[in-house]
């Protein structure tokens, strides 16, 4: 199944909701199967720099077929994957990355950042579940 449109920005609403109801103003990417940018929103007052962060999550959830915290755990000193945010023009190794699922297939990613990294895997795992 592809990510279509409108099914990355039911994503994107759904990412809104939980943010709104956690009173936390994100950034929300929404990537394909390729890791292209499908769906980008930057909730009024969210921070600029989170921006980037946000894409970073969601490529990095997609090129790696894992959520980003799950990344970052074998990315510490003496890890597996210690310094792989160097690669691929820089990762992003912290919670808030998520993949987007249909049954067992992996369709896509969800970044998301602008609050904790607890709020961020929060608003993520909620709407890739959309």
């Amino acid at each position: 199944m592809e990510l279509t449109t409108q099914k990355a920005q039911q994503i994107v609403e759904a990412a809104i909701k939980k943010s709104k109801e956690l009173d936390v103003k994100m950034n929300i990417a929404v990537v394909d199967a390729g890791a292209n940018l499908k769906s980008f929103v930057r909730m009024d007052g969210a921070w600029l720099g989170s921006a980037d962060i946000a894409i970073k999550k969601a490529k990095t959830a997609r090129y790696f077929d894992m959520n980003t915290g799950e990344i970052g755990k074998l990315s510490q000193p003496g890890g597996s994957l210690f310094n792989i945010e160097h690669s691929n023009d820089g990762l992003i190794t912290f919670p808030g990355g998520v993949l987007i699922k249909d049954g067992n297939e992996i369709i896509g990613a969800i970044g998301i950042s602008g609050s904790s990294v607890e709020n961020d895997h929060e608003v993520a795992t909620y709407a890739s579940n959309a």
